[in-house]
């Protein structure tokens, strides 16, 4: 955890924030990429649906809602990740990794590093699945 950061307990303020109130949970109806992640270890999973629109040329993320089921740490991170990506081109969500996560939390307790692994890696697999399905539509 960093040294100053405002905590309460194991967790930041703004971590313990995004677990009681979090931003963007639930399902998006007919979503364009669904990514599903998990950690049999600690038994964290999530879901991460993305609706996908265009400005011009260029592919945006439009809404990103999530579902998880997991510890203080794994809702936070996917919440946070959801505010991160929205409105934000493909490109530049997915340069968004678990390090980028974890600072705007505020920190993670060393122990917790791993559910912001889970969110960047729900975030990859939601834009694999997004781009197969738009293949697949290509192909028809």
């Amino acid at each position: 955890m960093t040294k100053n950061a405002s905590t309460t307990g194991l967790y930041t303020k703004k971590a313990i924030k995004c677990f009681t109130n979090p931003k963007n949970y639930g399902r998006i109806k007919n979503p364009d990429g669904i990514g599903k992640v998990g950690n049999p270890v600690c038994g964290d999973v999530m879901w991460l649906y993305l609706k996908i629109g265009k400005k011009g040329r260029k592919e945006y993320i439009e809404d990103v809602k999530f579902e998880t089921f997991g510890c203080v740490a794994a809702i936070a991170t996917s919440s946070i990740l959801t505010d991160l990506v929205k409105g934000k081109t493909l490109q530049a969500a997915l340069k968004i990794d678990n390090q980028k996560i974890v600072k705007s939390l505020g920190g993670l307790p060393p122990i917790k590093l791993h559910c912001s692994v889970l969110a960047a890696n729900a975030l990859k697999k939601a834009v694999e699945d997004y781009q197969k399905q738009k293949e697949k539509k290509k192909s028809k």
